[in-house]
């Protein structure tokens, strides 16, 4: 969820970047040039550099290997880790059979979004003495807390035991940082997106602000935050308003394609489906070398979801997949529960049916099904043709947040009964020619799987209604632990962090 524009601005701001950049730990957040850092942000272009420099942490739900979405699809029934051997990543595979350890997980998946708290609280110290139109400060404040919410909202449902800090912190206090309970985390992110509220656009200019938070994204978010807090009431209340009459168009202009598969038409970006939307670009040429950071703006979930050393056969009417690192392999039981459904091939690649016809071949990778995530996999004409390396430069957006994930989270909200909620998971289902079945919490959450399948939701979905035990058991889930993840052995060195239990 970049402006659109963000991506070509980015390469402007190296030297911006030099100065708010955090080193790898956020327990070392003290900045390099700190004297040209406190002569910066005097006019709205350097406020402005700043909020860019604060949107570029959400790159982190599908840019880089340590993204979002491989990683918590990873750890679900519906994906294998996958990749070219058992040590390959050895981070997502032990995530995936849940040998996971304080050892093993990246640590970028803490120190990334506390950069991005980080750049954050720095800006909203500054903004107020920016010389600027009023409003036009208002604005840059929603946002930057409406983003603040959102990167405490990442951080509190992976590891719940995480330190709140709100202000830029110097270097005497870094290692006396202690972590902070849930509840005054989670009570953070509700004023910071209750704050943003009053001063965000309900909508914005698709040509020149897609991708920035509006009002219809920060509730969207708020009332998501709500839900998982069980606070059903308040969740639901502020998802209708998001959400408007089921199937139809909201206050906000939010409506359901009227095709799923368009969601993944890699052109269709910012439709009325999207409320957090995460842009990619092809023209940030990446390379090797900074991969992963600040000035990488490619999409990395598309490598590594396509198949190793895909080919065609001669004649065949196969699909020209560009070929990939085959990482999050989907599992039978998600192939099963949606062969026969409507999004089925929206959805999956069954490239195990085509290799056997003779259409295609691939080199199986690690733990291969046969049954790759097609809602991410590029074609060869989707390859970059510019600088750098051309599989860290694919250009898919992503969506962190969607109208027909925000219609079943209401449902869910309203307790999976009554004629509302039966409205909004028909709804999702009429949108694919699918029949009105009874609302209940497992119609709901059954959907949610079907609807929501490789988006990263279904790990979170689990261990919010308390079923993850029971459904990944087979995995090696550990009740009691595995609801959260380990904090990383880094983070824990010489200061206060206390790990979590059981790790």
């Amino acid at each position: 969820m970049k402006f659109k524009s963000i991506k070509f601005t980015m390469y402007s701001l190296l030297m911006f970047l030099t100065i708010m950049s955090c080193s790898e730990s956020f327990l070392e957040v003290e900045p390099k040039g700190t004297a040209l850092e406190d002569n910066y942000y005097q006019n709205e272009s350097e406020a402005y550099a700043g909020l860019v420099a604060v949107y570029d942490l959400l790159r982190k739900q599908s840019g880089g290997f340590d993204n979002m979405i491989a990683w918590f699809n990873a750890g679900s029934d519906d994906h294998y880790a996958g990749g070219g051997g058992a040590t390959d990543g050895t981070g997502i595979q032990s995530f995936s059979d849940y040998s996971i350890s304080q050892s093993t997980i990246p640590v970028s998946y803490w120190n990334d979004f506390y950069q991005g708290i980080f750049r954050a609280n720095v800006l909203l110290s500054k903004l107020p003495n920016v010389s600027m139109d009023d409003s036009t400060r208002a604005r840059f404040t929603a946002e930057t807390k409406a983003l603040r919410a959102y990167y405490y909202f990442e951080l509190v449902r992976m590891f719940k035991n995480i330190p709140l800090i709100t202000a830029p912190i110097s270097s005497s206090e870094i290692y006396n940082v202690v972590q902070a309970t849930p509840e005054a985390v989670y009570a953070q992110i509700e004023t910071d997106l209750m704050d943003a509220m009053q001063s965000l656009p309900n909508t914005v200019v698709v040509a020149t602000e897609g991708g920035r938070f509006s009002k219809g994204s920060a509730q969207a978010l708020l009332g998501k935050v709500y839900l998982y807090q069980g606070k059903s009431a308040q969740a639901a209340a502020e998802l209708a308003v998001v959400n408007g009459t089921p199937g139809g168009t909201s206050i906000y202009g939010y409506k359901l394609l009227s095709n799923f598969k368009d969601l993944w038409t890699i052109s269709n970006i910012y439709n009325s489906e999207a409320i957090i939307e995460i842009a990619h670009t092809d023209k940030s040429n990446a390379d090797w070398g900074f991969w992963g950071t600040g000035a990488d703006e490619g999409n990395t979930l598309n490598v590594m979801v396509g198949p190793r050393s895909y080919s065609r056969t001669s004649g065949s009417t196969a699909p020209d997949y560009a070929s990939g690192w085959s990482f999050n392999v989907i599992t039978q039981s998600l192939y099963d529960a949606l062969n026969g459904d409507p999004r089925f091939d929206a959805t999956i690649a069954d490239l195990k049916a085509l290799k056997a016809a003779g259409q295609v071949d691939y080199t199986a990778g690690y733990l291969d099904t046969g049954y790759f995530l097609k809602k991410f996999m590029p074609l060869t004409t989707d390859v970059s043709t510019g600088g750098g390396a051309t599989v860290l430069n694919y250009k898919q957006h992503v969506y962190a947040i969607r109208l027909a994930d925000t219609y079943l989270l209401e449902a869910e909200a309203l307790g999976g009964t009554g004629a509302r909620a039966q409205a909004l998971l028909d709804a999702v289902r009429a949108r694919v020619g699918l029949p009105s079945v009874t609302v209940s919490m497992d119609a709901i959450l059954k959907e949610r799987r079907l609807e929501l399948a490789g988006e990263g939701h279904r790990w979170f979905d689990l261990v919010r209604t308390g079923r993850a035990a029971t459904t990944l058991a087979s995995r090696g889930f550990s009740a009691g632990k595995n609801e959260i993840l380990p904090i990383p052995l880094k983070e824990l060195e010489n200061t206060k962090i206390v790990q979590n239990p059981n790790y």
